[in-house]
């Protein structure tokens, strides 16, 4: 696994992190809660892709499988610790395209801080297996 990059996936939570931060400083703009929103859309996929990449490149894995059960096999593979948090990262990843719906998007925005300590057990377990 030497040879893959989780260089966008860590650009990805440091940007995230930021935009949590950032919101921190300015709670009533909705556009820096709608830039985490996007962020946190970003990070979900870019942890996806690798998450596949890592499947079918490391463990050799077929790609519908692959993409199919992803969270499912990276977890028998301690790529992540819990697919079932997963799961639900990618229930509200896949509510962001309801982001102009008020309620919707403060349940998204609401679910990021939950994510992101699994995204950097992620970078860590990547980092672990790249060793």
């Amino acid at each position: 696994m030497s040879d893959l990059s989780f260089r966008a996936l860590e650009l990805a939570v440091a940007a995230l992190e930021q935009g949590l931060e950032e919101h921190e400083q300015y709670p009533q703009l909705l556009t820096v809660r709608d830039g985490v929103i996007q962020r946190f859309e970003i990070t979900m996929d870019v942890s996806r892709q690798i998450l596949i990449r890592v499947l079918k490149e490391t463990f050799g894995y077929e790609e519908a499988s692959a993409k199919k059960d992803t969270f499912r096999e990276a977890a028998k593979m301690g790529l992540i610790a819990d697919a079932e948090a997963w799961l639900g990262h990618v229930t509200a990843r896949n509510q962001t395209s309801h982001t102009y719906d008020s309620v919707i998007a403060a349940q998204v925005f609401a679910h990021i801080p939950s994510f992101l300590p699994d995204a950097r057990d992620l970078l860590k377990r990547l980092a672990k297996h790249a060793a």
